[in-house]
């Protein structure tokens, strides 16, 4: 009886680590599929070996003591290309950091099945195209940096702790514009052209905390129920909207 319990442990075992080295090659892939679409002219992701079996000894790359990919930092690394729909195939993925480069296109709708997901930082790029609905499945998000060119419609986002959505926020600082969000924490939100109207389910996201849409080319009316009665009036500031937006937010 004790020899065929020690069996089925050790087969069990087996079949374990069977799986996380399955998970582990495919993660493997979808970083290589990213690191392919990239021009890399600074060598940062020189270590992203794709025959190597964990993607985790990678740099810029963290993972949870499963060996699962949880974090990868690629700011202000120089990369130009297109974001890949693989990058949805990350299922642990929390913190995608991707600021300050040159990658273009749009953004992937697979993005929405991040459901992990706690922060998506892509502003100081030059993306293009809508902000994909399926963003509105992150309901775990508490921070959304879209920095980029938009020249479609504003489509909505839903269940989001923060949500950010700007062109220049109304601070100086040497041409450009900077935001400082709690605690001191400072972002720089700039360069976007968004278009189209302000949607009417933002005003149902009762979670929205942070809303800024000033400096964009929004046309149409500003919605003055729902969350939007916490906004003051610089969120809204030179666009062609209609109606003039709130003078101050609405004291609690």
């Amino acid at each position: 009886m004790m020899e065929r319990l020690i069996s089925v442990c050790l087969w069990l075992t087996l079949v374990l680590y069977l799986i996380l080295r399955v998970a582990c090659n495919a993660e493997g892939d979808v970083l290589n599929a990213l690191k392919t679409n990239m021009a890399d002219p600074n060598n940062v992701l020189q270590s992203w070996d794709p025959t190597l079996v964990n993607p985790c000894t990678w740099y810029h790359v963290t993972c949870n003591d499963r060996n699962s990919v949880t974090r990868v930092d690629l700011q202000n690394a120089n990369l130009s290309g297109q974001l890949v729909p693989q990058l949805g195939q990350l299922p642990n993925l929390q913190y995608l950091e991707l600021y300050g480069n040159n990658i273009s296109g749009i953004i992937p709708e697979e993005l929405g099945n991040l459901t992990n997901l706690l922060s998506l930082d892509l502003y100081l790029n030059n993306l293009t195209g809508g902000i994909p609905t399926t963003l509105g499945k992150l309901t775990k998000l508490q921070f959304l940096y879209e920095q980029f060119k938009i020249f479609m419609w504003l489509t909505c986002l839903v269940s989001l702790c923060f949500c950010f959505l700007v062109m220049f926020v109304l601070m100086y600082l040497e041409g450009f514009y900077a935001l400082t969000l709690l605690a001191g924490l400072d972002r720089r939100l700039n360069n976007n052209s968004l278009t189209g109207t302000i949607p009417l389910s933002l005003t149902t996201v009762m979670t929205l905390q942070v809303l800024d849409l000033s400096n964009n080319q929004l046309v149409g009316d500003i919605p003055v129920n729902g969350s939007f009665t916490l906004f003051h009036s610089i969120s809204f500031s030179n666009n062609k909207l209609n109606n003039p937006p709130p003078a101050s937010p609405t004291s609690s």
